[in-house]
């Protein structure tokens, strides 16, 4: 792809909108986990050096072998390496995202979108942090005033609490209940609004006219 960050931005936002739909519909989810798969995978290798691809492509193999354990009903046994793997991949793409922001020769609404992209999967992998933890403590947050059952704070249910900590949105029907979870959330929280406000005077500096 020419502009892999502009479609990685808009294939996550789709994907964030879409998931929800999706599991009310009881539709497959495997097509949206595909192309953001290749979106993800593009915009990893787009930011990689040589030496890293080799490594791209072991996560995509595992990746690929997660998604067809899910069509063939095998999701116990290769979920958790897909899950490893498309954490993995979305670290690396972020990681590129934020040095190709301030690359030279790039251009400036393809680094806005490198921008929005790596804010848009913090949120997803502090998702995937916050539904490990409950899964391994159930006490570590609470949903409407009570613990959750086992298996009930699902993945869905992580990003949804993480992007509402990210945004500082603060709803309260998820609440954060040991010092982990809170200091995660804390640090989510001050962390975006952070990254928004440095990143935003960074790319207007650089957009701006230099005046005589």
């Amino acid at each position: 792809m020419r502009r892999p960050y502009t479609v990685l931005f808009y294939t996550l936002l789709a994907a964030l909108g879409l998931l929800p739909l999706f599991r009310a519909l009881s539709l497959p989810e495997w097509p949206i986990d595909i192309v953001l798969a290749l979106s993800l995978l593009e915009a990893s290798s787009a930011a990689m050096h040589s030496r890293h691809r080799l490594l791209i492509g072991l996560l995509a193999t595992v990746i690929v072998v997660g998604l067809g354990g899910r069509l063939l009903g095998l999701g116990v046994i290769f979920g958790e390496a897909s899950s490893v793997g498309w954490v993995i991949v979305a670290v690396f793409a972020s990681a590129g995202a934020l040095r190709f922001m301030f690359s030279p020769g790039a251009t400036w609404s393809e680094q806005l979108y490198a921008a929005l992209s790596a804010y848009l999967l913090v949120g997803l992998f502090m998702g995937v942090l916050f539904t490990a933890i409950a899964a391994r403590s159930p006490g570590a947050f609470l949903v409407l005033g009570t613990a959750p059952s086992p298996g009930t704070f699902d993945l869905g249910t992580g990003v949804y609490f993480s992007f509402v900590t990210l945004t500082t949105l603060g709803y309260g029907d998820i609440v954060p209940a040991n010092e982990l979870s809170r200091g995660l959330a804390i640090f989510e929280a001050v962390s975006g609004q952070l990254y928004l406000a440095v990143l935003v005077a960074a790319l207007v500096n650089r957009r701006a006219p230099v005046q005589a």
